[in-house]
């Protein structure tokens, strides 16, 4: 029997990076300080996937009783990073991980500091 291709799944509003080791300058181009290089409080690495985002429930659905089975999909906010983006988030914060022999970090999106994006992709942004 073939053996089936994993996939990695990531949930709710965590965000999977591949981190970028030791440098106090990162490959964007910002400065990191000193004191968030020694001690690690801030890291920056490239986003590979998200999850869907925070599950919200719809309006109609709240005058339902909550045990009647059924009901509308699932519906999220979604989060502001995306795939290709450079983050910075505290390292306190993520969880790291090891999937078919690479290194990734898991990070609530209410720990990433800044995202990087590429200025094609939001046209129109003062920032």
């Amino acid at each position: 029997m073939a053996n089936p291709r994993k996939r990695l799944i990531v949930v709710g509003d965590r965000v999977l990076i591949q981190p970028e080791e030791g440098e106090d300058r990162t490959k964007v181009g910002l400065y990191l300080p000193a004191t968030a290089v020694d001690s690690q409080a801030v890291q920056g690495g490239k986003v590979m996937a998200t999850g869907p985002g925070h599950a919200v429930s719809a309006p109609t659905e709240l005058d339902q009783e909550p045990w009647k089975i059924g009901g509308a999909e699932p519906r999220y906010v979604p989060l502001q990073a995306r795939v290709g983006d450079y983050a910075i988030f505290f390292r306190k914060a993520s969880v790291e991980i090891t999937f078919e022999g690479q290194k990734y970090l898991v990070v609530p999106q209410a720990a990433i500091l800044t995202l990087v994006r590429e200025e094609d992709e939001d046209a129109g942004l003062p920032y």
